[in-house]
C-alpha cells in the first residue's frame, strides 16, 4: 500500500516558491523538513517557512514552521509542522534521510545538486537538466507552461523580467540604492502612497513608485548590496494578497507535487 507518510522530502530553501511546495506537499502528507540560510533573503516574508528562522515559528496557509535543528525535525514533523534547519550546504541530509530532495533555492544555477542525492530529485527553475541533474525540473516561467513538470530537459532560460502585476513588472520591485541593512519604515501589508519612503539602505531613501500595498521587504538582519531586490509592492493593494500564498506558488508546488508522486510510485 502506497503510505505517503511514511515519506520524507528535504526541500532546500524557504522563499515564496519553495513555500507553495511545502504547503502542497504537506496538506497531501508528506513530512516535510527546509534547509536555510542563516540569514535567507526572503522577501514575501509572510508566505515564507523561512521566516522560522528569524522568528523561530511562523505560521503559513494554517502550517506551522518551527527553526528546529536535525536531532529535533522528526519530532517536529510527527506534529504536523515543518522544520526549518539552518544548514547552507546540506551536511543535514544524511540525518535526514530524504525518500524526495527539492532544490528550491532559486539561483538559477545549479549549486551541487545531483540526483544521486535522494532517491527522487526535483529542481525547480533554470539552471538544471532533468534526466541528468534531477529527476525531474518544475517550470517557474509565468506562462502557458507555469507549473509543469518536466521529465527529460530544462525549464525556460530566466528571462530577468519580473511578472506583470497591474501592468507593473520592474517597478513594482522594490531595490536597494546601496550597500546595507535594509531598515523598514513600513509593515508588510501596509498601504503605501505614490512618493511616501518605504525604508533606508546605506542612508538612501527607498520611495514608492506608485500607491500600492507593500507584500514583501527583507529583514533588517540581512546586508543586501545594491541593487538587490529588498521588497515587493503591489498596486492591487489586496492585503489578502499579502499573507496567502500566490498562484505561481501553488502552481509550482502542484508541479512539485505531481512529480514527487510520479516518481515515488513509478520506483
Amino acid at each position: 500500500m502506497f503510505e505517503l507518510a511514511r515519506y520524507r522530502v528535504v526541500v532546500r530553501g524557504g522563499g515564496d516558491l519553495a513555500s507553495g511546495a511545502v504547503c502542497r506537499l504537506v496538506r497531501a502528507d508528506f513530512w516535510v523538513a527546509v534547509l536555510e540560510l542563516d540569514a535567507p533573503m526572503l522577501v514575501r516574508r509572510s508566505v515564507c517557512y523561512g521566516e522560522a528562522v528569524f522568528s523561530g515559528a511562523c505560521v503559513v496557509e494554517g502550517i506551522t514552521a518551527h527553526r528546529s535543528n536535525v536531532e529535533d525535525a522528526e519530532a517536529v514533523m510527527q506534529a504536523g509542522a515543518v522544520p526549518v534547519i539552518v544548514d547552507a550546504g546540506g551536511a543535514s541530509l544524511s540525518a535526514l534521510r530524504p525518500d524526495v530532495l527539492v532544490d528550491a533555492r532559486m539561483e538559477k544555477r545549479n549549486l551541487g545538486t545531483r540526483m544521486a542525492d535522494a532517491p527522487v530529485v526535483i529542481a525547480l527553475g533554470p539552471g538544471f537538466c532533468a534526466g541528468e541533474d534531477c529527476h525531474a525540473v518544475i517550470e517557474t516561467n509565468r506562462g502557458h507552461f507555469l507549473g509543469r513538470a518536466i521529465y527529460q530537459g530544462s525549464a525556460e532560460p530566466d528571462t530577468g523580467e519580473p511578472g506583470s502585476i497591474g501592468s507593473h513588472t520592474h517597478t513594482r520591485v522594490l531595490r536597494a540604492p546601496a550597500d546595507g541593512h535594509v531598515t523598514a519604515y513600513a509593515a508588510i501589508g501596509d498601504l503605501i502612497e505614490h512618493g511616501a519612503q518605504v525604508a533606508m539602505v546605506g542612508g538612501q531613501p527607498v520611495l514608492a513608485p506608485f500607491r500600492g500595498m507593500l507584500r514583501g521587504i527583507i529583514h533588517e538582519r540581512v546586508a543586501v548590496r545594491a541593487g538587490t531586490k529588498i521588497g515587493d509592492l503591489d498596486p492591487r493593494a489586496q492585503r489578502e494578497h499579502c499573507f496567502t500564498i500566490s498562484d505561481k506558488s501553488f502552481s509550482v508546488g502542484g508541479g512539485v507535487l505531481e512529480a514527487a508522486l510520479h516518481l515515488l510510485v513509478s520506483r
